[in-house]
C-alpha cells in the first residue's frame, strides 16, 4: 500500500498569513484611536448663538458635500470590484463610449448641490456678519427691546491682549468677562503687527489690525470659562498668545466688576506704554481705570503725547499739507514703527525697516545688483558701485541708486 503525504501549496500558506494579518489590522488601529483622546472639537461645542450658527452651517455644508462625496466613493469601490479582471460574469463592451442619462445624472447632481451651498453660504454671510447688531441671543428668544450690549475694546499686543471696559472705566489683561444672554459688541484693533480675535465657542474668529477698528457682535448663552487667542501668527510671542473668557451670571458679573475695582491699579500713560513692550506668557492682569481716550489714541497710532495721531495727520492732507520746517516736525511726530526700537525694548527677530536692523540673512538675493545697506543700514540713500559717475537719473530705474530710508524708518 501506497502512502501518500499531502503537501500545502505555497500559495495556500500565504493566503492564510495574509487572513491572520486582516484580522490583526483592527488591532493595529487601536494604538492610534488612543491619540484622538487629546482632541477637543471646540467649534462643534458651542456657547453661544452665533457660534451655534456657524457650527450649523460648517455641519449643513458638509453633509451636503457628502451627499457626492460618499455615493462617488461608494460605485468607485462597487465598479472596481464588478469589473476586475478575473470577474468573468461582468459585461465587457468596448464599444460603449456615452450614456445621455448618466451625463444627466453626473451633472445635475452636483449642479444641484453647488446652488444648495451658493445659497446656504450667501445667506448665512450676511446673517453672521459681525458688523451687524444681533437680533436674537438664541433660535428661540429675540434681543429684549432696550437691551444696552456690553462694549469690550480689545487690543492685540505684543504678545498679550488688553480689554477695555468703557461703560465700566476697568480694564483687564488677558481676561474678559461678559453676562450670560446678554449681547456683546467688541471693538477690535491691534498696537503692531496684525492679529485675529478668537474665542471658538464663541463666534468666528475676527481681524485685528494697527490703525484700523473691526467689530464682532457675539453673545455667550451658558456659564463657563473658555480659551481664546490670536490664530494669526505674530512673531516670537505668538504660541503663548491667549486669554480667559468668562461666562457669568449677572450677579457674577457685577462681582467680577467689583473684584477688578478692588484688586486693580491705574493704567496711567507711563502704565500702558511700559504694558506695551513685549513679553509673553503674561499672566491675567487687573486695572481699576485707565487713561482717557486711551482706546482712540491706540487706533490713531499715536500712544505718546509727542506723536502725531492718524486722524490730525489726515486732516493735515486734506488741507494740502505742510511743507518746510512744520513738515519735518510732523515727520518725527508721525514715526511709529520705531518707537519700541528707540527705547531698546523691541520684540525678539525685529529687522528692517522699522527697527533698523539688519537682516538675519547676509546673502545677496539672485539677479539683484550689489547694496551697499545689506545689513547695513547706514548708509542706506548712497549709490551703487556700479552707478558712480552716472547723472542724477541715469541708471536709477535698474536699481542703482539706494532707496532712502521711509517713513517711520
Amino acid at each position: 500500500m501506497i502512502v501518500t503525504t499531502h503537501r500545502p501549496d505555497r500559495t495556500d500558506t500565504v493566503r492564510a498569513r495574509l487572513g491572520r494579518g486582516r484580522r490583526l489590522l483592527p488591532l493595529l488601529a487601536l494604538p492610534l484611536l488612543t491619540m484622538l483622546g487629546g482632541c477637543n472639537f471646540v467649534v462643534l461645542h458651542p456657547a453661544g448663538y452665533v457660534a451655534e450658527q456657524q457650527r450649523n452651517l460648517v455641519l449643513a455644508a458638509t453633509g451636503l458635500m457628502l451627499l457626492i462625496i460618499v455615493p462617488v466613493i461608494a460605485f468607485t469601490l462597487i465598479f472596481a470590484w464588478r469589473y476586475r479582471a478575473t470577474n468573468e460574469d461582468a459585461v465587457y463592451d468596448p464599444e460603449w463610449h456615452h450614456s445621455t442619462q448618466l451625463e444627466v445624472l453626473i451633472w445635475t447632481a452636483p449642479l444641484m448641490i453647488i446652488i444648495a451651498l451658493g445659497a446656504l453660504t450667501w445667506i448665512g454671510t450676511h446673517t453672521l456678519d459681525p458688523f451687524r447688531p444681533l437680533s436674537k441671543i438664541d433660535p428661540k428668544r429675540d434681543v429684549p427691546a432696550g437691551t444696552q450690549p456690553l462694549e469690550i475694546e480689545a487690543v492685540a499686543m505684543d504678545w498679550k491682549w488688553l480689554f477695555l471696559y468703557p461703560q465700566y472705566g476697568i480694564a483687564t489683561v488677558n481676561e474678559v468677562a461678559a453676562p450670560v444672554d446678554r449681547p456683546i459688541r467688541f471693538k477690535i484693533t491691534a498696537t503692531d503687527v496684525m492679529n485675529t480675535f478668537y474665542v471658538p465657542t464663541l463666534a468666528g474668529m475676527v481681524y485685528a489690525m494697527p490703525g484700523m477698528q473691526t467689530q464682532l457682535h457675539a453673545v455667550i448663552n451658558r456659564e463657563g470659562a473658555w480659551e481664546g487667542r490670536s490664530a494669526h501668527y505674530s512673531g516670537a510671542g505668538f504660541s503663548n498668545m491667549f486669554f480667559k473668557f468668562h461666562g457669568l451670571t449677572n450677579d457674577g458679573f457685577d462681582q467680577w466688576i467689583a473684584k477688578t475695582k478692588a484688586q486693580g491699579g491705574d493704567l496711567s500713560q507711563e502704565a500702558y506704554l511700559k504694558l506695551e513692550e513685549p513679553s509673553e506668557a503674561e499672566p491675567a492682569r487687573y486695572y481699576k481705570s485707565y487713561m482717557k481716550g486711551l482706546y482712540d489714541r491706540i487706533i490713531g497710532m499715536c500712544p505718546r503725547p509727542d506723536q502725531m495721531c492718524v486722524g490730525e495727520m489726515t486732516k493735515i492732507d486734506a488741507q494740502g499739507g505742510a511743507s518746510g520746517e512744520e513738515a519735518e516736525a510732523n515727520y518725527k511726530r508721525l514715526q511709529y514703527d520705531n518707537r519700541l526700537a528707540e527705547r531698546g525694548v523691541e520684540g525678539p527677530g525685529a529687522t528692517a525697516p522699522a527697527s533698523e536692523t539688519g537682516p538675519h540673512g547676509q546673502t545677496q538675493p539672485e539677479g539683484m545688483k550689489p547694496r551697499l545697506d545689506m545689513g547695513n543700514p547706514e548708509v542706506r540713500g548712497q549709490k551703487s558701485p556700479d552707478s558712480q559717475g552716472k547723472g542724477s537719473g541715469e541708471g536709477q530705474s535698474e536699481g542703482g541708486q539706494i532707496a532712502p530710508k521711509q517713513l517711520n524708518q
